[in-house]
């Protein structure tokens, strides 16, 4: 039994290695339709082209057993990670032979280390045409020195791979067309869990699944003993709190399905249920024997936004769940197994805090939500201070940016000006490699404005490395609005006139209503418009008279776009058909409002 996970960067190839596993394991039928990316079975995974949930399969490979577990490559879902490591044997770290160690390859690999796993290393991709194998591997040995790695961690087999295709090799000269020096090294390298089969059973939650017919599924490693189906065991927590419980459903996995089994052996990877509210870190041992294993530490959240009741006036015509109460629900059940997930009551029942790892973390959860057809109206992002010894901190990221020689000119001010502190330049040829340590506040509607100034040439990476003193004020966005003061369909007339002040967000016929933003203007000021205006009917007609009405194409905010475009005056609307910007306060009458309360509050 060996249980190995592979870990890397994103797009570095770790699905798609998944893939070769398990199509030369021969787990697929003879008439099976097989598809790319198998493990990333949720739809957002697919169209993404990210791993977003850690996923646990299995192969045979001669006398061996191997559970695979395929984790999420980007910082934002590090809580995936963490539990991960905890339950296997050793891990295949990925690395791209062009790219080389990313920022999150550094994260994961630091977890591996700690946990004293020995890595095995697979240069993937090795046949790109900007291959360069030797300075990657040497990238990989001053990152592992850099870890603290011990000598038998540094003593790592070195594989090279083209996972696409099937193919890893011992020497990139060499001409097999399998993976089958993969299994092989898994085999040699790894140690075979010890037997513990007579000990006393011991069992760690590491991950929680959700079943609609047999509810919550907790997911761990048997460390030591049996663990059987319809059994009474012990349960510990980790808040100290002891009880028996009864397992009412035991499962592995054998290839990518999950199948029943009455009894399961140290160093497997096992799900069961039947343990109510059964959480990550809780030890499973025989009845009335507590002997809990150390906690598993959950980094906490560094981002929070307001999930509140859509209160437009297009409330309710495509979405089903609108309510306080559907939300909340909703909320209560992403928290069963998004244990990285934070959610808090407000002073007003139709608002609830949201805190998760990122903005890819909440983002995601908010485009699963509204798949499912939920409405709901988002506030911005707002990162989540603590008091450390008695000072205000801040979370700090790290970003890595490879751009253009000819636009690092602009990205270093940028970066400079949102109060990041330059770590390191490198000259790549004819492109700039800077890295930059950022607070997370500076680098909130970012993204967009480093894709316009590189002309979508650039490549930024970012991941969340500690709390530091609060490093001040962080200009925000200075450019206005335009804002929609009717309701009604958008004309194009109104448009044709529009777009001379500002880059529009709508399209001819879009349904407006007072308050929605319709366009970004250059001014720091918001303006309020009409949009539908349309041109008056005359009796006269003559060639040439009417102008062609020649408009410039909207911008389409994806849900990340619209998340990090957004004031703290400002909300996005999110249904199942729409995203759409709104005014917090749709009326001019109520903007005024507010902000003479606002300014009254200042003065006193």
């Amino acid at each position: 039994m060996i249980n190995v996970a592979v870990i890397a960067h994103v797009d570095a190839g770790k699905s798609t290695l998944v893939d070769a596993f398990l199509a030369q394991s021969h787990v697929f039928g003879e008439h099976e339709e097989v598809v790319s990316q198998v493990m990333d079975s949720n739809d957002l995974e697919r169209e993404r082209g990210i791993t977003i949930y850690s996923k646990n399969c299995s192969i045979n490979y001669k006398d061996y057993k191997i559970n695979i577990v395929d984790t999420p490559g980007h910082a934002d879902f590090s809580s995936e990670v963490e539990r991960i490591i905890k339950t296997v044997d050793t891990v295949i770290l990925l690395v791209d032979s062009s790219e080389g160690p990313m920022p999150q390859t550094r994260f994961v690999l630091k977890k591996s280390l700690e946990a004293g796993l020995c890595p095995i290393l697979l240069i993937n991709k090795i046949d790109k045409k900007d291959a360069r194998i030797n300075e990657v591997i040497d990238e990989v040995y001053d990152l592992f020195l850099d870890l603290s790695a011990n000598d038998d961690q540094l003593d790592f087999p070195i594989l090279y791979g083209i996972a696409r295709e099937g193919i890893v090799r011992y020497d990139p000269k060499d001409t097999n067309e399998n993976i089958d020096p993969l299994f092989e090294t898994i085999v040699n390298h790894v140690k075979a869990y010890p037997n513990r089969m007579d000990e006393p059973l011991q069992m760690q939650v590491s991950a929680l699944a959700y079943d609609d017919y047999i509810g919550r599924i907790g997911i761990g490693r048997v460390y030591a003993g049996v663990i059987k189906q319809n059994v009474m065991v012990s349960v510990c927590n980790n808040n100290g709190k002891k009880e028996n419980r009864k397992i009412a459903n035991l499962y592995n996995y054998q290839g990518l399905k999950r199948v029943a089994i009455s009894e399961a052996q140290c160093g497997d990877i096992v799900l069961l249920s039947g343990i109510e509210n059964i959480e990550i870190g809780d030890t499973i041992g025989p009845e009335n024997v507590y002997d809990p294993l150390p906690q598993i530490e959950i980094e906490e959240p560094t981002l929070s936004m307001n999930f509140m009741v859509n209160t437009s006036p297009f409330q309710g015509r495509s979405g089903k769940y609108v309510t306080s109460r559907n939300i909340k629900e909703r909320l209560e059940k992403e928290l069963e197994v998004n244990v990285g997930l934070k959610v808090e009551p407000t002073d007003t029942t139709d608002t609830f805090k949201v805190s998760g790892r990122g903005e890819l973390h909440l983002s995601i959860l908010l485009e699963n939500m509204r798949r499912e057809g939920y409405e709901v109206a988002v506030s911005r992002p707002e990162v989540i201070f603590k008091n450390i010894d008695g000072k205000k901190h801040e979370p700090i990221e790290e970003v890595i940016c490879s751009v253009p020689n000819e636009y690092s000119g602009s990205v270093i001010n940028k970066l400079n000006l949102r109060k990041g502190q330059m770590i390191d330049i490198q000259d790549e040829g004819s492109y700039t490699k800077v890295i930059y340590h950022v607070p997370t506040r500076g680098l909130l509607g970012y993204r967009s404005e480093f894709i316009n100034d590189t002309k979508g040439e650039g490549v930024m990476v970012r991941k969340f490395i500690a709390y530091e003193p609060f490093v001040g004020e962080v200009p925000q966005r200075n450019n206005g609005v335009l804002v929609s003061m009717a309701s009604g369909k958008a004309m194009t007339y109104a448009l044709w006139n529009l777009q001379e002040r500002g880059q529009l967000f709508v399209t001819p016929q879009t349904d407006i209503y007072e308050g929605m933003i319709i366009g970004v203007c250059p001014k720091p000021q918001d303006i309020e418009v009409n949009p539908t205006v349309n041109k008056k009917m005359t009796a006269i007609r003559s060639t040439g008279a009417d102008e062609a009405m020649k408009l410039t194409p909207a911008r389409i905010f994806s849900l990340e776009e619209a998340l990090e475009f957004i004031n703290d005056d400002e909300l996005v609307e999110i249904t199942p058909d729409s995203i759409r910007l709104r005014k917090r306060y749709l009326t001019n009458l109520d903007r005024r409002r507010h902000m003479r309360e606002v300014n009254k509050m200042a003065s006193e």
